[in-house]
């Protein structure tokens, strides 16, 4: 047999290694969102700054408010590879360029985001479980940009659908006899939502009252699902109350949580007509179907960076 001899790999010259080293530590793609007081050339003032950093705009949006005057931005922007402006920019240090240039003198509230980041994101259900079933699908099969660490009920009835996603299921149930109090359930969810290190909260469906507490620890974190256009039917069974008063309209809001029980900022909402041929379980069955999009929707948007909080509102860039 002809004996070969290897050939070493090329060793590049160490400025062309640098180089190439800077410009994997280049964020590919970042999603820019802020809001501040309005004024006069934010648009220009951030462009004009994204644009020395070797940042290309890719999508834009904006809004100002006329009645709060305050200005709200959402701008995807990418690293430009034929730029010597864009290498080695992490998005720490353009959080400290970007609050050091701009963030300071405008008094803007701002985040900078990897487009490609997936909020680690904690799922909360009950008994009821078509929206928990839909968002696991829906990351499962990648169009849903979150991924999900852990799942917590108080009730087990969804183990086996967590596993079944190789999801670690936590059953956090009341049980005064055990010492099982409400303070301690809570308790442990916020200890969990650290281990995991938790970046939003999603109730599916979770049919629990949160306290003030919690719901101040998690502050614009946490998302629920709620049948809103039912908003005299309160309690158990609305669907069957909504179906005695015989409703045309139902439907299902998407919203924050705050101390205020279905009064948070709301994000996504959608209206279904019915008439007087559907039965109790004709409206849950319709409703299931609305509160899983609409939820959806709403998770989607947040983990994309598409919703800013503008006091007890929301501006959605969707």
């Amino acid at each position: 047999m002809a004996s070969s001899t290897a050939i070493p790999p090329a060793v590049p010259d160490q400025a062309g290694a640098d180089a190439a080293a800077a410009r994997v530590a280049a964020p590919p793609s970042i999603i820019l969102t802020l809001s501040c007081p309005d004024r006069q050339g934010i648009v220009h003032a951030v462009s004009g700054w994204l644009a020395s950093r070797g940042l290309n705009i890719r999508d834009s949006a904006q809004f100002g408010d006329a009645t709060t005057r305050r200005f709200f931005m959402r701008v995807h922007a990418e690293a430009m590879r034929d730029s010597s402006k864009g290498l080695g920019l992490t998005q720490e240090r353009l959080r400290e360029e970007f609050q050091r240039d701009l963030a300071g003198e405008m008094q803007m509230d701002f985040d900078v985001q990897s487009d490609d980041y997936k909020p680690r994101t904690l799922l909360m259900v009950s008994k009821i479980g078509h929206c928990l079933n839909d968002l696991l699908f829906r990351v499962s099969s990648g169009t849903l940009p979150i991924t999900v660490p852990l799942i917590i009920s108080n009730h087990n009835d969804y183990a086996d659908l967590a596993a079944a996603h190789k999801i670690p299921f936590f059953h956090l149930p009341i049980n005064a006899k055990e010492g099982k109090t409400k303070e301690w359930q809570e308790d442990e969810i916020v200890r969990l939502a650290s281990e995991y290190k938790i970046d939003l909260v999603v109730l599916a469906r979770y049919m629990q009252i949160l306290s003030p507490k919690l719901c101040q620890i998690m502050s614009g974190r946490i998302i629920n699902i709620h049948h809103s256009f039912l908003p005299s039917f309160k309690g158990a069974k609305p669907y069957h109350q909504a179906f005695e008063r015989g409703v045309k309209l139902i439907g299902a809001t998407s919203h924050f949580v705050t101390a205020d029980l279905d009064e948070g900022p709301i994000i996504e909402q959608q209206a279904q007509r019915v008439d007087h041929a559907h039965s109790p379980a004709d409206l849950v069955r319709a409703g299931a179907d609305v509160e899983a999009l609409v939820l959806a929707r709403a998770v989607r948007w947040v983990a994309e960076k598409r919703v800013l909080l503008n006091g007890s509102k929301t501006v959605v860039f969707n």
